[in-house]
């Protein structure tokens, strides 16, 4: 590994890719340290303090906190991403877009300029809803300093703003940088919080109420975790495929073996990221509404950390783990692909047997997925709550960072094997080195 870092230097692309997305990612969090006009930051920063368990919470570790400074960048990228799940579920409903999706590339920026469009509404009738709410109180008494239009229009501008320059930042990170822009623009968000828990760890080790040697252990714990995702994102089930030699014209094409790999956790971190959208609704009902008994009910048995909670918790993962894998992935046209390419499945026969087998393969990595993601995602309130362990880095947050670190490494790594440079992962030495 040492190796494929000192190779990263070698290779002047590289270089200037990786440094450009730092710089990239510099400004963001820059951006994220400018306050929007018009509003009293510390009234809305005291607000956040207790907001952990609710949507808010939830906007706010995703856009890495510019949610609670208030900053131009409080919406995050998360209007863009809500574009993006909304147009790959009206493929499914629409015969219109899934015509466009296998057009190809010119299909695909069509999607892609209308979900431009799309993040740009959503982001706008976000904002309204954030400037009423502001000036109605429901962030803190005294967090508008000039309530009116002007201010609405003010925060719906600055906002809208953000986000707009956010989906070009990570446009430009994807095509001039390394790694997929968007996704590291989240996982740059969430990573910024992971200094502010190690400070609150050794003051509580200072304060007596951590030990050293459970820290020790919990940090063990951890690592054990880590790497048990680590193993899980990158394994996949390799389905065989076999091709015919054929004949076009005076070229013969030699048959041989392919593979159509099935990853475990197809879905990613989608069923987690709906999940935790749903649950947080009543819990921030709880903390806005009047009525006594809805409070009460919401407490007793929806409250984060309880066995009511973490069981919906659980069965909402695993059916937006079936729910998205069978939007993203459609047994009968991958068959149809195959059969097209004059490919079969060595036992199985072409067609529908072949859309029947790979169904069942998928059904069950697909179930074994959710339950891996299920784990991971209440392991960490299990921990926090029954251990008393302060476990700062949540489910959803560890997906998120292990996924996307691994992302960026396979495409570090591509263009290292490309020159024929050692990569991280040593798989044989590469003899011979071509001009940089």
């Amino acid at each position: 590994m040492i190796g494929g870092i000192q190779n990263i230097g070698r290779i002047q692309e590289l270089r200037s890719r990786i440094l450009f997305t730092f710089g990239m990612l510099a400004v963001y969090r820059v951006g994220c340290a400018i306050s929007t006009p018009g509003i009293n930051p510390q009234v809305i920063r005291s607000f956040f303090e207790d907001m952990s368990g609710t949507v808010f919470g939830l906007m706010n570790i995703f856009s890495g906190g510019a949610l609670e400074q208030f900053s131009i960048f409080a919406l995050g990228i998360m209007p863009y991403i809500s574009a993006s799940i909304i147009f790959q579920l009206l493929a499914v409903v629409l015969p219109q877009l899934e015509e466009l999706k296998k057009e190809g590339e010119a299909g695909q920026k069509k999607i892609n300029q209308w979900t431009r469009y799309a993040t740009v509404a959503l982001a706008v009738f976000q904002s309204l809803l954030i400037a009423q709410a502001l000036e109605s109180g429901q962030f803190g008494a005294g967090a508008v300093l000039n309530a009116g239009w002007a201010f609405k229009a003010t925060t719906i501008i600055t906002l809208t703003t953000g986000t707009v320059f956010l989906m070009w930042l990570g446009e430009q990170i994807t095509e001039r940088g390394i790694g997929n822009g968007i996704s590291l623009i989240i996982f740059s968000g969430i990573i910024v919080s992971i200094p502010s828990g190690l400070t609150q760890v050794v003051q509580l080790i200072q304060t007596d109420q951590l030990s050293i040697l459970g820290v020790i252990l919990f940090a063990a714990f951890a690592l054990v975790v880590v790497a048990g995702v680590v193993m899980v994102e990158r394994g996949q089930r390799r389905i065989p495929i076999q091709h015919a030699k054929r004949v076009v014209g005076r070229k013969v094409t030699q048959g041989g073996m392919t593979y159509f790999p099935l990853r475990v956790n197809t879905a990613g971190v989608i069923p987690p990221i709906f999940a935790s959208s749903l649950l947080m609704f009543p819990v921030t009902i709880a903390q806005f509404t009047d009525s006594v008994a809805v409070r009460t009910f919401i407490e007793d048995y929806m409250n984060p950390g309880g066995l009511g909670y973490n069981f919906v918790y659980v069965a909402l993962i695993i059916f937006f783990a079936f729910f998205y894998t069978a939007i993203v992935i459609n047994p009968v046209d991958v068959a149809e692909n195959i059969r097209r390419m004059g490919g079969y499945i060595p036992g199985i026969r072409p067609g529908k047997k072949t859309a029947e087998y790979i169904d069942k393969v998928l059904s069950r990595l697909t179930f074994l997925g959710a339950i891996y993601v299920a784990v991971i995602c209440v392991l960490p309130v299990i921990v926090s709550t029954q251990m008393n362990q302060p476990f700062y880095f949540g489910g959803t947050a560890l997906l998120i960072g292990v996924g996307v670190g691994l992302d960026t490494i396979a495409q570090i790594e591509s263009h290292l094997v490309s020159r024929q440079y050692e990569g991280f992962v040593k798989g044989g030495r590469v003899r011979g080195r071509l001009g940089r």
